[in-house]
């Protein structure tokens, strides 16, 4: 590795929006860790990541098991030398009414977004803080703001990774480490795309802009805050969400 290259790992970026994410890093001339446990997909994308002439690897991880988590930060030092990025994707849904809704479906969805989330900022935050530089990017939600009803793990979860982010940025703002959160709102995955067309056209009509967003525009925003024009913005929540929060 040489003294210019960089290094940003990416949960949950075997597929949908994380898959996106770590493509526009790719673009970006960045060496990208393709975390999911989803691993024969996580290696798919890691192959066709190569194509921006940068170095990718594909590693199974259960961001919720701090075990995984500790192999998958030694594993990248091991194989870059360094981490610069995180960017926290990885997330279920197990939607069910608050009265109905299972302890396990609950503790799943808390263990993976936001725990997850937790881990793998915590490890990665170690590194970066022997360089004394790093940028953790946390993707949250609208759900996390205005809260969903179905959903009240969820939105739970992602209201407890802006609190998370809050924190983690105040902690490691002297150590030239900035954590940012990114809140999308309605966004066109493989997981939207399986919604009854009554539910997306309900969405659409609270959307200021009139339409759904795509990976893409998550992508882009990820860009910004681990950018140089970003190095004075953390602990900050950017809603990307058609203005369906103002």
């Amino acid at each position: 590795m040489t003294k210019q290259e960089k290094t940003a790992i990416v949960t949950g970026a075997a597929r949908g929006i994380g898959k996106s994410i770590a493509a526009r890093l790719a673009k970006s001339r960045l060496n990208i860790v393709v975390s999911d446990i989803l691993y024969e997909d996580a290696q798919k994308t890691a192959k066709e990541l190569e194509s921006f002439d940068i170095k990718a690897l594909a590693i199974k991880t259960d961001v919720s098991n701090a075990g995984d988590v500790d192999k998958l930060i030694k594993t990248t030092l091991e194989e870059f030398g360094s981490v610069e990025y995180l960017i926290n994707n990885a997330g279920i849904t197990r939607d069910n009414l608050s009265i109905r809704m299972s302890e396990e479906e609950w503790d799943q969805v808390i263990d993976i977004n936001l725990k997850g989330t937790f881990l793998c900022s915590q490890y990665a935050a170690k590194a970066m803080m022997k360089k004394r530089f790093g940028r953790i990017v946390n993707i949250s939600s609208v759900s996390g703001i205005l809260g969903t009803a179905g959903q009240a793990n969820y939105a739970s979860s992602k209201a407890g990774i802006i609190a998370l982010t809050k924190s983690m940025a105040r902690e490691l703002g002297g150590r030239n480490i900035t954590v940012n959160a990114i809140a999308p709102g309605f966004i066109l995955t493989e997981m939207t795309e399986k919604l009854p067309d009554k539910v997306k056209e309900d969405y659409l009509t609270q959307i200021p802009l009139k339409r759904a967003g795509t990976p893409d525009d998550i992508a882009e925003v990820v860009n910004f805050l681990i950018s140089p024009s970003a190095s004075y913005i953390t602990g900050t929540v950017i809603n990307v969400n058609g203005g369906m929060v103002m």
